[in-house]
C-alpha cells in the first residue's frame, strides 16, 4: 500500500515535469448546476479536484477538460456526467496539449508545441483549459460551417447554370435555422473572445492567456467564422427570396389560368343558352 501511494504522488501533475491536458466535446450543452461539492475550486468553469492533484474543468457549452487524470479516471467522470449532457455526441471530439512544468521558468508556448508553465497551479491550468476548450468548440463549428457550404454550393451552382433556384425552400429554411443556431451558441454560450473569469483575481496571468489566445488564433478564427456565417446567411436568404419570387410568379399564372377557364366556361354557357 505504501508503494502505491508513492507511485500516485510521483504521477501527480504537481510533481511531474510533463503531463497531458485533454479536452472532450461531449455534446451541445452540459448542465453543471448542482455539481458543486467540497472540493470545488471555481464555478465558471466548474473546476473540480479529482484525486490528489488531478482536475476536471466543466464548461456549460458541452466541453470537459481533464488535467493529470488517467484514462480510467476521465472515463469515470464522463460516465457521471452523461445524465447532464444535452444532445450528446455519438463520438466525442477531442484535443490535447502537453504541459511542461518548468519551476522558475516563464509561462509560454514551448518550441516543442507544448505549453510551458512555471507551476501546475489550478489557476494556470484553468487558463489552459479555457483556451483549449474554445479551440475545440471552434474546430467543431468550423467543420459544421464547411458542411453548410457544401450543401449550399449545389444550389448556387444551379442558380448560375439555369438562372433558377429550384424549389428547395425547406432545405434553405433549415440552412438559415442552422446558421442562426450556430450564431446563438457562439455568442450566447461560448463567448470565444471573452477573457476567463480567473483573470479578475489573477491579473498576473494575463500574459499567459494572451500568448495562448494568440497561439490558438481564437480571435482570428472567431472573426473568420462570423464572416462565413454572414455569407451563408446572405447567400441562403438571396436564394430563398428567388424561390419565393418564382412561387409567386407561378401562383399568378395559376390565377390567370383559373380566370381564363372561368371565362371560357361562362362563355360556353352563354353560347349554349344563345343557341337555344
Amino acid at each position: 500500500m505504501v508503494e502505491t501511494r508513492i507511485e500516485a504522488r510521483i504521477d501527480s501533475p504537481a510533481s511531474m515535469t510533463s503531463f497531458p491536458v485533454r479536452a472532450l466535446l461531449l455534446g451541445e450543452r452540459l448542465d453543471t448546476r448542482g455539481l458543486e461539492r467540497d472540493d470545488t475550486i471555481a464555478t465558471n468553469p466548474l473546476t473540480l479536484r479529482i484525486g490528489q492533484d488531478g482536475f476536471a474543468f466543466l464548461f456549460r457549452y458541452g466541453v470537459a477538460v481533464f488535467a493529470g487524470l488517467s484514462v480510467i479516471e476521465e472515463d469515470q467522470v464522463v460516465r457521471s456526467l452523461r445524465p447532464r449532457i444535452v444532445d450528446p455526441a455519438a463520438t466525442p471530439e477531442t484535443d490535447q496539449v502537453q504541459i511542461l512544468v518548468k519551476p522558475g521558468g516563464e509561462d509560454q508556448v514551448d518550441p516543442s508545441g507544448g505549453i510551458a508553465l512555471r507551476e501546475a497551479s489550478p489557476e494556470r491550468l484553468q487558463i489552459v483549459a479555457n483556451v483549449l476548450s474554445k479551440s475545440l468548440i471552434l474546430s467543431h463549428y468550423e467543420s459544421r460551417i464547411a458542411e453548410a457550404f457544401d450543401r449550399i454550393e449545389p444550389l448556387a451552382d444551379r442558380l448560375q447554370r439555369t438562372g433558377r433556384a429550384g424549389s428547395q425552400a425547406n432545405r434553405l429554411l433549415q440552412q438559415i435555422g442552422g446558421v442562426l443556431l450556430t450564431q446563438q451558441r457562439m455568442v450566447g454560450r461560448v463567448e470565444v473572445q471573452e477573457k476567463p473569469d480567473v483573470l479578475w483575481d489573477h491579473p498576473e496571468l494575463e500574459r499567459l492567456y494572451a500568448r495562448l489566445e494568440d497561439e490558438y488564433e481564437l480571435a482570428e478564427r472567431s472573426r473568420g467564422m462570423e464572416r462565413k456565417l454572414a455569407l451563408i446567411n446572405e447567400t441562403v436568404g438571396t436564394i430563398l427570396d428567388m424561390v419565393q419570387t418564382q412561387r409567386s410568379e407561378r401562383l399568378e399564372w395559376y390565377i390567370i389560368g383559373l380566370i381564363a377557364i372561368e371565362i371560357m366556361l361562362s362563355l360556353g354557357d352563354f353560347l349554349l343558352r344563345f343557341a337555344h
